[in-house]
């Protein structure tokens, strides 16, 4: 069976991909297994898997500009950030998870009594992965990467709307010598391949990135199945906060980046703006010109800000927000409907007047929609910043150090940014409190979603010391 994915940019077809359910899964499945039971993956040296690591990033750094290229194509994204930041990155968390893979070991620890005791961090087997379509590459990079440098074997299954950039690069790892079995990419949907890999009984651990209510499910097999451990990052809708001492003209350049980065597309998108009152109108009417100046268009296009949204069913839900916005009676300032006649371009969009109760301050949009909100007092914005069923970033934008200190405590958040926002270094991890998920990805914390911790003691006969 095959499936075709598209260009967003005109919904014409790039090409037809294999189709994989539950029996490809199964195959793929038996595979990681055969390679982490028998194969030299976990069996190497920790040495010999971070120079194969290695290896694959040099191998994307020479296709780089293919796979910039291919993202773009198949994402929509535009050109320039996939080429100049987003292949930088992939390279660089490979370089990251590489540099791991020979320094993860466990302690010696003191018992009360003779005793030797040691903890071993060992690869928890074969782990099920499954990633989105809002950054195909990077997901990739944040799944498989830590999940080798632990010494797993991986069934990974892209998004059906992105398979395109996941494939290639599986290829330039085999290029790279990593041994057969050891990573198994399925293209497919998610009710077929994506709910059998959740659900496989000889799968150790799954990983998955995407919609909270499909997390829900992810989470619900999983538990049903093997009892097996399950890391999700899921949906946001992340405050933004502006202080009365801002720099308007500053704060209103990253707010903007802050929502309509990647099409609005973000997990993590500053998605409430929340504006002091002081600064309100000042900010709005600026938010507002920065909107109608973003440039929207073809993102292979030098100079394009923003391309299409991922495909119709997306472009779609976003202009069923916009209509419910004016519904409720937010103030429409611009944009609210789509650009040109071809593909799924939205044009930028900012409401004002937007109540806390309103869809579109309540729902994860997941695209170039902006609703401003205002407030009065930091302990007032807390309480409504917090007051979501999310908790995976914050923006606060301020010049008081001690005001920066009071939100970045009291928000219930797994990231603040201050005074910046969308910081993605190899190192920092990244993950939700409440309903935005559970686990962290990316830095030393990913490990931990890779490793099992086994004690071992063995008695000491006349020990010098204890």
């Amino acid at each position: 069976k095959t499936f075709p994915t598209y260009d967003p940019r005109t919904g014409d077809v790039i090409a037809n991909v294999a189709e994989g359910d539950a029996e490809d899964i199964d195959r793929a499945v038996a595979a990681a297994r055969k390679a982490f039971d028998e194969g030299p993956w976990p069996k190497m040296t920790p040495y010999e898997r971070s120079r194969i690591m290695l290896r694959f990033a040099d191998l994307v750094e020479k296709h780089s500009e293919e796979l910039a290229a291919l993202e773009t194509w198949n994402n929509g994204k535009p050109h320039e950030q996939a080429a100049k930041s987003e292949l930088p990155m992939f390279i660089r968390l490979f370089h990251y998870y590489a540099g791991w893979a020979d320094k993860i070991h466990g302690l010696t620890v003191p018992a009360d009594g003779p005793h030797h005791v040691q903890t071993l961090h060992e690869p928890i087997g074969v782990a099920g992965q499954i990633i989105p379509w809002n950054f195909p590459l990077l997901m990739f990079a944040w799944k498989v990467g830590p999940a080798l440098a632990c010494g797993n074997t991986i069934v990974l299954k892209t998004a059906e709307q992105t398979p395109l950039t996941a494939l290639y690069v599986a290829k330039l790892f085999h290029e790279a010598g990593l041994p057969p079995g050891v990573l198994n990419v399925v293209s497919g949907y998610g009710p077929t391949a994506g709910a059998a890999l959740a659900g496989h009984m000889d799968v150790d651990k799954v990983a998955f990135t995407g919609s909270t209510d499909t997390g829900k499910i992810i989470l619900e097999l999983a538990a049903k199945s093997n009892l097996k451990p399950v890391t999700l990052e899921l949906g946001g809708k992340s405050p933004f906060i502006i202080c009365e001492d801002a720099d308007v003209d500053k704060a209103v350049e990253l707010a903007h980046f802050a929502l309509f980065f990647n099409q609005g597309q973000c997990c993590c998108a500053g998605s409430r703006t929340f504006v002091h009152e002081r600064v309100y109108d000042e900010f709005l009417e600026k938010a507002k010109a920065r909107a109608l100046r973003r440039v929207v268009g073809d993102p292979f296009r030098k100079g394009v800000e923003q391309g299409p949204q991922i495909d119709t069913e997306q472009f779609e839900k976003v202009l069923r927000y916009i209509r419910a916005g004016i519904e409720s009676n937010a103030t429409l300032e611009c944009g609210g409907d789509r650009l040109g006649t071809k593909g799924y371009f939205v044009q930028p969009t900012v409401f004002s007047n937007v109540m806390d109760d309103m869809l579109i301050a309540k729902d994860e949009i997941f695209g170039p929609v902006q609703s401003i909100l205002k407030f009065k007092d930091i302990d007032e914005v807390i309480r409504r910043a917090n007051n979501t069923r999310y908790g995976l970033a914050a923006g606060v934008f301020t010049k008081s150090v001690e005001t920066a200190n009071t939100l970045t405590r009291a928000l219930r958040a797994g990231t603040v940014w201050v005074n910046c926002f969308d910081v993605f270094d190899a190192a920092i991890p990244f993950g939700g409190y409440k309903m935005s998920g559970i686990g962290r990805e990316k830095g030393i914390y990913s490990l931990h979603n890779y490793l099992q911790v086994k004690a071992v003691v063995t008695p000491l006969k006349n020990p010098a010391w204890l």
